[in-house]
């Protein structure tokens, strides 16, 4: 079960919108999860993207955030510091709570782990936070400003290098990361905890991942992520902290469904706008998606709409058989249905009636394979083929349809 991944925003700290994506399980969702990026990075980073799909096949939808002035939020990035960070997360968490439901679980990358641990006591409804690589002393991120600490401090501010790219960081950021006292809240928090650090992190020492695991009280766990880097750049590493993250959280969360209120009536398809033509659908609590093959110009992330089609007469054939031979007390093995698309000029088409043959242009051909495990006796295989035919799908294919479009004021 892959997540459906969906452009969306809420205004930070100082009112500028910060670009977020909500990554949304196809089924029913049971719990919501915030994810906080490292200092400089962005929700796009790999490592999230792995974990965003992992919590989604436990029916978990994460919602992950650039903070104010980086990737594509709006806002700059100078003005902003530790504390403001933890305003972005904790307005992140009522804008989930306004729209979805309130999130239960908490994940912070690096600095953002620190944030998280800030943020969890300000969030009632939060039940675990897992932070990974994360310093247990705010103050550990001067380290990356080297002798730009000296300018900052006497001039106010510098441009600091960061990974290749340039950033200007202001004397305020100096003052309040250094009066931020993240283990303080850790031991109260009343939050179930995992830390995961590497032991060999060259960015920020696993010491600190010691030092936030002794704060803690129980239920606490420590996972070691052996012999990745800070980032977690190699997929391997990614997908391991992703696929621990989703079994760890489980024990957590409820079975039951969060997004009752979410459901609707029907069916709506909506623009993702990630990529030229990908659409989530929406029917009742189930969400898939819709898209076109590369060679049309998409993503191939999901069945395109003769898909769809061909899947509803599938599925229509298989449980028309399935109730038919039910109620006639008939054993027979698992049904399968095969089903395939394609345009046929008239004059080719074999099956097509009289009354077609005479109009020109092509016509719909959907070619319908049925298979039943351990085969179908003789007397049976007449009366498979003719209720298939019964089937309501096949039925509204072979008969006109009307479409009533209303354009919504």
């Amino acid at each position: 079960m892959n997540a459906t991944s969906v452009k969306t925003s809420f205004e930070g700290h100082n009112g500028a919108k910060l670009a977020a994506r909500l990554d949304i399980p196809a089924g029913q969702i049971r719990a919501y999860a915030l994810f906080a990026h490292c200092f400089t990075c962005s929700k796009d980073l790999n490592a999230v993207k792995q974990i965003a799909v992992q919590l989604a096949r436990s029916g978990i939808a994460l919602l992950r955030f650039d903070f104010t002035g980086l990737g594509s939020s709006k806002g700059e990035f100078a003005s902003t510091n530790f504390s403001s960070n933890v305003q972005d997360l904790v307005l992140a968490a009522n804008y989930l709570k306004a729209n979805h439901a309130a999130p239960e679980i908490l994940i912070g990358h690096s600095l953002g782990g620190a944030a998280v641990l800030a943020a969890a006591p300000l969030l009632d409804d939060v039940k675990a936070v897992v932070t990974i690589g994360a310093p247990s002393d705010v103050e550990h991120v001067l380290h990356n400003f080297g002798s730009d600490l000296t300018q900052i401090e006497t001039d106010g501010r510098a441009e600091v290098d960061l990974a290749g790219r340039k950033f200007t960081i202001e004397k305020q950021f100096v003052d309040d990361v250094r009066s931020a006292k993240v283990l303080d809240g850790v031991a109260n928090m009343k939050k179930a905890l995992m830390v995961m650090h590497s032991p060999i992190d060259a960015t920020v020492g696993v010491e600190n991942a010691g030092a936030i695991f002794a704060a803690a009280k129980h239920p606490k766990s420590f996972v070691s992520l052996d012999n990745a880097d800070h980032l977690l750049m190699q997929a391997k590493d990614a997908a391991f902290a992703a696929k621990v993250i989703s079994s760890w959280v489980e024990r957590y969360i409820s079975s039951e469904a969060k997004d009752v209120d979410n459901e609707i009536e029907g069916i709506r398809v909506s623009e993702t706008t990630e990529g030229k033509f990908q659409q989530i659908v929406q029917s009742g609590k189930h969400r898939m998606l819709a898209d076109e093959p590369e060679s049309y110009g998409g993503l191939n992330s999901g069945p395109s709409p003769y898909d769809f089609m061909s899947i509803a007469l599938g599925a229509c054939t298989g449980m028309t058989l399935r109730m038919y031979f039910d109620r006639k007390k008939v054993d027979i093995g698992r049904i399968s249905v095969d089903v395939s698309h394609g345009k046929v000029h008239l004059e080719d088409c074999v099956e097509c009636t009289h009354e077609n043959k005479g109009r020109a242009g092509r016509i719909d051909r959907f070619e319908r394979t049925i298979s039943i495990e351990g085969g179908v006796p003789e007397e049976l295989q007449e009366k498979v083929l003719e209720i298939a035919d019964k089937c309501p799908v096949h039925r509204t294919l072979e008969t006109d349809s009307v479409v009533a479009t209303v354009l919504k004021p």
